[in-house]
This record gives structure tokens, C-alpha cells and sequence, in this order.
């Protein structure tokens, strides 16, 4: 019988059969899914990068099948509910993409709230952690973060005013920052990002809000002209929140100490290092409209504060919306500003 065990053992480490090694040393193959495109700098510098670090990290038990660019079908809106259905193992997506859905989590997109990735994905994610821990409960969550300062881009014109967005369709990713973009003057026209190009190209909008970091993966800055950022000393336009969730039930099946591997790469570190990496690929945006000869024009302090007075009936309404839904509103945006002020400091 020993003899027998000791052969089984040797079998084992030659083929590499999991049932036989046992337990501990299973491996897995987990589907990551995004709607960001390959050659974009979240995909690039972000998602990859994450990935390569949990494979080696678990020397090589875990490993990931990438699809960006909705390869394995479906839509960007469905990226959430592919994850909480097994569909996929990994996602990285907008909340936003489902209006409403999470509004607990919209705080962090409402106007002038932010302008430090980093800082606001550390708050976003203890604000998650403290005040709404089961707004994602269908999916076990790994990281939770926030894209760098939003802006205008425009096909035609300038934007230096509110008065210059009357009337104009510009494109916004979430009911929020459509919201905002109303609040200013424009004609909010909501979307995913992958239908910014033909829409820019097709005169559905006449602008979209992005941030810097995007523009090269859509075009933006071969499609538009115009772009107008708010001063880095200020609070910015908006952010978007984003979520990377992971099936409940395949993190369940892992073996604790994959769970482990998992877990070190989850949480509080990690969605502060995605938002800085985000916002830290501003620059390379920016570049590349400046390269095309493209006009910036960086609002003065003056120009924001009319922005900000016209905007601020938004987070009045998402108060009024949270009191409906039986939480506290403002209680919950003043926890959100004072998380990001104290992430911020040092």
C-alpha cells in the first residue's frame, strides 16, 4: 500500500495531475473582461500589470485568460452581470453603466468632488468598506478606484463658459455626470466609452467628458479640436467610479492559499495604486492632443466657480434621491468629502 502511495506521489509531480498532488497545489484559470481596448493604457498599464503580478505571485496557479474589448461578447453594460453570473471570472467596469443601480457609490461622481485619483479611490474604497458594504454584494470585490480629473473635448469650439455648452450634445458615461453636464448647460447625451469615436465622427455629439488618460484609445484627440481642463489646484469637473469584481463563487472554490494571493492584491493598496496609475497616464493624453496641434484652453479659478454654483444642484438631488431610498444623504456625502480630505493630506 505504501508502495503504491509513493508511485501514485511520483505519477503525480510528472504529469501535474491536480486530484493527485492534492489539494494545495490546484491550479486555476480565471476570464478577465473589460471593455477598455488593448493597446489602451488601462489595459496597459493597469489590468496586465495586475494580472502578471497575481500569477507570480501564486508561482503560476493562477492564471488569467485576458479579454479586453469585449471579446467574449456582450456589451459594456453587461460586464457587472457577467461576473455575478459566472459568465466571466473577472470584470472591470463602471457602476455607472447600470443607472442607478449603486447609487450609494455615485457620491464620488458628483460635480467638483475630487482631483486626486489616488486619495479618492483610498476614501472610495473605506467609504465602501464603512457606509455601503453590500452595494456589490453579488460579486466578491477586489478593487475600487477613480479616473483622474474629468474634462471637455470638442469637435467644433471652445468651451470656456457654461454659455458656450448651451445646446451642444455632449457625451457623459453615468447618470450623474450626465446630470452635471445638464446642470451647465449642455445637452447630456449618455454612453459607454467604445461609442465615443462614431458618435464624435457621426455628429451624435458634438463633445464628450473624458479624462486626459482615455483620449489616445478613442481618438479623441484626432476626432475633436478643442479641449478645456479645469486648474490642477481645484477640485476637477468629475471622476467616474470604477469597480473590479470577481465571481463569488470561483473565489470561494479557490484553495486558501490562492485566496491569499487574491486577497493581497485586493483592497485598500491596490485601489489606490490603480487610481494613481490611472491619472499618472494623464500626461500621456494630453501629449497627444498637444502633438496634433490641438487647443487647450485651462479655465481660471473665476470660470470654475460658475461651473460649480450651476452644478451644485446636482448633489442636492442625489441627497433628496438617497433620503427616498431610506439613507442618509447628507450624512453620506459629507463622510465621502471628508474621506477624500483625509486620504488626500501627507
Amino acid at each position: 500500500m505504501k508502495r503504491r502511495s509513493l508511485i501514485q506521489g511520483a505519477a503525480a509531480s510528472a504529469l501535474g495531475v491536480p486530484h493527485l498532488m492534492g489539494f494545495a497545489q490546484q491550479a486555476v484559470t480565471l476570464k478577465f473582461h473589460t471593455f477598455m481596448a488593448p493597446l489602451s493604457n488601462v489595459w496597459l498599464t493597469m489590468h496586465k500589470p495586475w494580472m502578471e503580478k497575481v500569477e507570480k505571485e501564486s508561482g503560476g496557479r493562477i492564471k488569467f485568460e485576458a479579454y479586453p474589448a469585449m471579446q467574449l461578447g456582450g456589451t459594456p453594460v453587461q460586464l457587472y452581470d457577467q461576473a455575478r453570473d459566472g459568465v466571466v471570472d473577472v470584470v472591470w467596469t463602471l457602476p455607472g453603466n447600470t443607472a442607478g443601480r449603486f447609487p450609494r457609490i455615485e457620491v464620488f461622481e458628483l460635480p467638483f468632488m475630487m482631483n486626486n485619483a489616488e486619495a479618492t479611490s483610498k476614501a472610495y474604497w473605506e467609504y465602501f468598506s464603512t457606509q455601503c458594504p453590500d452595494e456589490f454584494k453579488e460579486t466578491h470585490v477586489i478593487a475600487l478606484q477613480v479616473h483622474g480629473p474629468g474634462m471637455f473635448h470638442s469637435v467644433s469650439k471652445m468651451i470656456k463658459s457654461p454659455a458656450d455648452l448651451k445646446g451642444m450634445k455632449v457625451r457623459g458615461p453615468t447618470r450623474q455626470i450626465t446630470k452635471m453636464l445638464g446642470s451647465v448647460g449642455a445637452t447630456p447625451v449618455g454612453m459607454p466609452l467604445p461609442q465615443i469615436p462614431d458618435a464624435l465622427s457621426k455628429g451624435t455629439v458634438e463633445a464628450c467628458a473624458i479624462p486626459w488618460e482615455v483620449v489616445p484609445s478613442v481618438k479623441v484627440h484626432e476626432l475633436t479640436k478643442f479641449h478645456s481642463e479645469f486648474p490642477a489646484s481645484g477640485p476637477a469637473l468629475y471622476t467616474t467610479t470604477f469597480v473590479m469584481a470577481m465571481n463569488k463563487a470561483k473565489y470561494d472554490s479557490l484553495a486558501p492559499d490562492l485566496k491569499k494571493v487574491i486577497d493581497a492584491n485586493s483592497g485598500l493598496a491596490t485601489s489606490a495604486w490603480l487610481g494613481k496609475t490611472q491619472q499618472g497616464n494623464d500626461a500621456i493624453g494630453r501629449k497627444a492632443a498637444v502633438d496634433r496641434g490641438n487647443q487647450i484652453h485651462t479655465f481660471t479659478a473665476a470660470e470654475a466657480q460658475e461651473f460649480i454654483k450651476l452644478s451644485s444642484r446636482v448633489d442636492d438631488e442625489w441627497v433628496a434621491d438617497m433620503d427616498k431610498r431610506g439613507f442618509k444623504g447628507a450624512a453620506l456625502l459629507e463622510t465621502a468629502k471628508s474621506l477624500i480630505a483625509k486620504h488626500g493630506k501627507g
